[in-house]
């Protein structure tokens, strides 16, 4: 099977073509920042970024046949984990998306070269799967309801392949998954379903290298109405100018693992209490299991990092066996569910822009 995967980013674009599993031909390049700005929203950016998908593989002289052309999964409503049919109903929402993001135009391109060639259009897994449990979607105040917001195509897809790899199915199985790149996000897989998750973009969970995690809530309101900082302000602190970027002043872990792990202060400390706050919001995820739990999987880009994973892993081990599964994989993860979806391995779903969180309850047992 000869798959198409695109991948739009907020300055790149990036392109790939697998035959089967195998990645055979990659192209991309990030946007030089003076073109993407004469486009007053993101969306506007859709022709440009199309012709420049045709354009590179017109260069590599590669023609548009195709058994399925994959993209990267937009801002949607809330829906369940899977494969997705781009249909006309997520084009209209992506296109007509409340928050504005070069994401939201890979499952449109991908229809459309999709239907230049005859093969059908695939997304799978965008950030907005949500799969939580009802107790999960509780906070201490009504109006604000937890979300559902991780890297679920990666989670889902190191999941199903650290499946396969033991002979068993991911929905037979309990997993941990701590996704730690930019940001993190650590997930409870109960038998298929991501029952609990915390919302790696809006400010809960472990602290990143540029984002802040969970709060202590007063100091935060009064941080708000202290009157040094905007609204514009405080939400870049919370995410893009947190976590180790506002600590350190860097988001480059390489550089800050290689002086913490030279005993550098406060590099040490910093880096090694990120990776504390990882560990609870591990411990919490094995509460939300029940303690039943087959595998705890660390993966992302951090996860290349053995200095981090060796002050992770002792702080976790006594609850699952550890796995590290590095790096982020998204070209790999979209051909891997565009592949599942040609072969009736994965069952393909449908878009209605309903609320997927209508019918989900918990499980009766996690036993």
């Amino acid at each position: 099977m000869k798959i198409l995967v695109i991948n739009p980013g907020s300055t790149s674009t990036k392109m790939a073509i697998f035959d089967d599993d195998k990645q055979v031909w990659t192209a991309g390049a990030h946007h030089p920042v003076g073109e993407l700005a004469r486009f007053e929203h993101v969306a506007d950016q859709y022709e440009y970024r199309r012709d420049f998908v045709i354009g590179r593989l017109e260069k590599a002289d590669i023609p548009l046949r195709f058994d399925a052309v994959i993209g990267r999964g937009g801002l949607l409503h809330p829906l369940r984990g899977g494969v997705y049919t781009v249909n006309e109903r997520m084009k209209h929402d992506l296109r007509h998306a409340t928050m504005e993001h070069a994401c939201n135009l890979g499952a449109l391109i991908a229809a459309e070269l999709a239907e230049r060639c005859g093969c059908p259009a695939y997304t799978a897994d965008p950030v907005v799967v949500d799969e939580m449990r009802p107790e999960a979607r509780i906070s201490g105040l009504p109006c604000l309801e937890r979300r559902s917001v991780f890297h679920a195509l990666n989670q889902k897809a190191v999941s199903r392949r650290y499946a396969a790899s033991i002979g068993r199915r991911y929905e037979d199985l309990r997993l941990i998954v701590a996704h730690m790149g930019g940001g993190i996000s650590v997930g409870a897989h109960c038998l298929g379903r991501v029952i609990d998750v915390n919302n790696a973009l809006g400010g809960e969970g472990p602290f990143t290298p540029e984002r802040c995690g969970t709060l202590p809530a007063m100091q935060l309101v009064e941080l708000c109405y202290s009157g040094k900082y905007t609204l514009r302000q405080m939400k870049r602190m919370i995410c893009g100018k947190g976590g180790l970027t506002a600590w350190l002043g860097s988001n480059d872990m390489i550089g800050l693992s290689a002086r913490a792990e030279a005993g550098e202060e406060p590099y040490a400390t910093v880096v090694g209490a990120m990776m504390y706050t990882v560990a609870k919001e591990i411990g919490s995820m094995y509460v939300a299991l029940g303690g039943k739990v087959d595998t705890i999987i660390v993966t992302g880009g951090i996860a290349h990092d053995t200095y981090c994973v060796d002050r992770l892993r002792p702080q976790v081990e006594y609850m699952a066996p550890v796995v590290v599964m590095p790096g982020e994989n998204e070209m790999l993860s979209l051909a891997f569910n565009a592949l599942g979806a040609l072969r009736g391995e994965l069952e393909l779903m449908e878009y209605t822009g309903d609320d997927c969180r209508e019918g989900i309850v918990s499980p009766v047992a996690i036993d």
